[in-house]
């Protein structure tokens, strides 16, 4: 199985122009600095995902705005300056948005002539301000589908999307993940035309339980609920009993034995087979603890799940820089921070 050259540790910095509080172009202005890349690369990490939302980039009529291109434009060049690689995100497109809270039909979107048309227009534009500096820029067209029943319309219109991006700029990567919040089990059902520079992608927060304890985005955690890792199978069970069946997630996965660095390869392994026989390489968009986690045990789940990125060549990307929750780069995160030097 190849590997994501030059994506092996990398980290999102979410919050920025995506996922931000409200359309505050001071707040986009201020928020990641070249001072913040800079900091990036110093801390050993060689790429940034960056998450960015329709909006900041057109307006609901689909004009394109300059003033959002000149953010993705400023951290190009810094990710130049500091010898990082970019990857470019679109985290919500015009008529679908991943997000838990939203009560939006999240069907429509791959079933929607027009809508299709104006997503692949704007990544028309984007592969176009971007084709001449692909060596270390690359696209990721949508993130985290959440219908499992859309796997088919969705292979569909990635297959429409690199035919798109391939004119554009040949040697672009291109990262496609699966549905269901682009789960690692859902990475046997990417089926496109798969060329030298497709990247199969997924996400990783399992055990969900942990790793989202005390979420305040889904309905079914109680906010005060805590536990530690690593913890047995059969504890994580019963502590997700008072959950909604999503939140257990992969803890009732098959042949799953034991927490630790066994666990992730266990959950890892039909799609590592399916990368191995394809020749494709694998990228986590996205992994992390939130910040209400015990913090030594956030660090080893760290420490576990970078232990088998490493032994298969897994490109990863830690969510997330500073904020929304799972900030490594905050003052409560201090723990993790330090610990992430030997991760690393």
């Amino acid at each position: 199985m190849r590997t994501f050259e030059g994506f092996r540790n990398g980290v999102n910095i979410g919050g920025w122009i995506s996922q931000f509080g409200t359309y505050d172009e001071e707040h986009f202005d201020t928020y990641i600095l070249e001072e913040d890349i800079k900091n990036i690369a110093e801390f050993g990490f060689d790429h940034v995902r960056v998450p960015v939302d329709y909006m900041v980039l057109e307006d609901e009529d689909g004009n394109f705005k300059e003033r959002g291109f000149a953010h993705l434009e400023d951290c190009r060049k810094w990710c130049e300056k500091y010898g990082l690689k970019m990857l470019i995100d679109l985290h919500e497109a015009f008529g679908y948005s991943f997000n838990p809270m939203s009560k939006a039909d999240k069907r429509i979107f791959f079933y929607d002539a027009g809508l299709q048309a104006r997503f692949l227009r704007l990544w028309t534009e984007i592969a176009t301000r971007f084709k001449d500096y692909t060596s270390y820029v690359a696209f990721e067209p949508l993130n985290e589908v959440v219908p499992e029943d859309v796997a088919d319309a969705w292979n569909d219109l990635l297959a429409r999307y690199i035919k798109l991006i391939r004119s554009i700029a040949p040697d672009a990567y291109i990262v496609v993940g699966g549905v269901c919040y682009n789960s690692v089990t859902t990475v046997a059902k990417i089926n496109v035309p798969l060329d030298d520079h497709i990247v199969y992608n997924f996400h990783c927060y399992e055990p969900m339980i942990f790793t989202h304890q005390g979420a305040h985005w889904i309905e079914s955690m109680p906010k005060d609920f805590r536990i530690g890792y690593p913890k047995t199978i059969q504890e994580y069970r019963d502590a997700s009993d008072q959950l909604d069946a999503g939140v257990a997630g992969a803890i009732y996965v098959d042949g799953i034995s034991e927490i630790g660095e066994k666990f992730f390869e266990d959950i890892f392994a039909p799609a590592i087979a399916k990368a191995q026989a394809d020749d494709i390489p694998m990228y986590c968009g996205e992994h992390g603890v939130i910040d209400l986690a015990p913090k030594e045990d956030a660090l080893r789940w760290i420490k576990d799940i970078h232990a088998v990125f490493h032994k298969y060549g897994i490109g990863s990307a830690l969510w997330n820089y500073k904020g929304l929750d799972y900030g490594i780069s905050d003052a409560a995160n201090i723990v993790i921070k330090n610990g992430l030097k030997d991760v690393l």
